[in-house]
């Protein structure tokens, strides 16, 4: 259930058009319309989870104090003087209507949901070949999940791999893999995407690839992702494959924390410095994870040596 603040619009609409524009896309998001005289009281400015304005209101906004979540709609596409006013009043967003009525839609989705804040992402990356990043990953999300984090999402970026609901049992369950998530306007509802991927555990969501379905997931897609499990608190961890790409790209530069996983062998090693190089050079945050059984008698600090990153 939305609060009230986050769930009311405040319009402050002169054009009918723009208007009757907004009430449909309101309606399908399910989000209370406030059509409010301009300039409205300042409390309804301050209290509305998004305020909609057009060219001509915007500019009765101005004395008005900055806030969060204003967008300008204008009727086809933008000219100097509708990227002016957005400018004034500090709209976050220019949206043509009809047009991008799509991208409105999906701006009231992430409008809807409190910005709590507080979201880590961490993604393992397999130093060479059956490293077994995959498992670790999982067995991450799973820990997590079972200690203090109500919300974790385990994120599959290994296009090439089985797929991580094969690895969690999950390839019969029904749930959005990664080419059915639709991303409109650049992001995705939080809410919706927990609700549509299937879970593993309570609490505990898996966004896979699909095997039906080739290559990776859109870089504009991992990131909506992972800016929407950060604004409401969700642990992601991702796993990541070693074909370099731009979805695995995006899933290591946004990481608090990458972790490059290697088996103690001197090959393993060798094939770890090498990817140790390409995600450091995408993040600095990134530790090593040396995974026994060690045969030729292989201390963690050694490979570490060898990576050239901490344990």
């Amino acid at each position: 259930m939305n609060d009230e603040r986050t769930a009311r619009i405040l319009a402050l609409i002169s054009d009918g058009t723009l208007l009757a524009s907004l009430r449909r896309v309101a309606a399908a998001s399910d989000r209370d319309l406030d059509d409010a005289p301009v300039p409205p009281t300042r409390r309804s400015w301050d209290d509305a989870g998004l305020v909609v304005v057009d060219h001509a209101t915007a500019a009765a906004m101005e004395t008005f104090p900055r806030r969060r979540g204003v967008v300008l709609v204008c009727s086809g596409a933008a000219g100097l003087a509708d990227w002016q006013a957005a400018a004034a009043v500090g709209a976050e967003h220019v949206i043509a209507l009809p047009d991008d009525e799509v991208e409105l839609l999906a701006v009231m989705g992430a409008a809807a949901e409190p910005d709590t804040g507080g979201g880590r992402v961490v993604t393992v990356v397999g130093g060479c070949g059956g490293a077994g990043a995959s498992t670790f990953a999982a067995a991450l999300a799973w820990t997590a999940a079972d200690r203090d984090d109500p919300n974790v999402l385990l994120v599959d970026g290994d296009p090439f791999g089985g797929g991580l609901d094969v690895l969690t049992g999950l390839e019969d369950r029904p749930g959005v893999r990664w080419p059915g998530l639709a991303v409109e306007g650049g992001r995705v509802s939080a809410r919706a995407l927990r609700d549509a991927v299937p879970d593993w555990a309570p609490g505990l969501g898996v966004l896979s690839t699909d095997r039906t379905a080739s290559g990776e997931p859109p870089s504009a897609a991992v990131t909506a992702v992972l800016d929407a499990a950060r604004r409401s608190g969700t642990v992601v961890v991702c796993d990541v494959s070693r074909s370099v790409g731009p979805a695995a790209e995006a899933m290591v530069a946004a990481a608090d924390l990458v972790v490059l996983i290697t088996p103690a062998r001197v090959g393993g090693a060798l094939a770890a410095a090498r990817t140790a190089e390409w995600a450091g050079a995408r993040n600095p945050n990134t530790g090593l994870v040396v995974r026994g059984p060690a045969p030729g008698g292989l201390r963690g600090a050694d490979v570490a040596a060898v990576v050239g990153i901490p344990l």
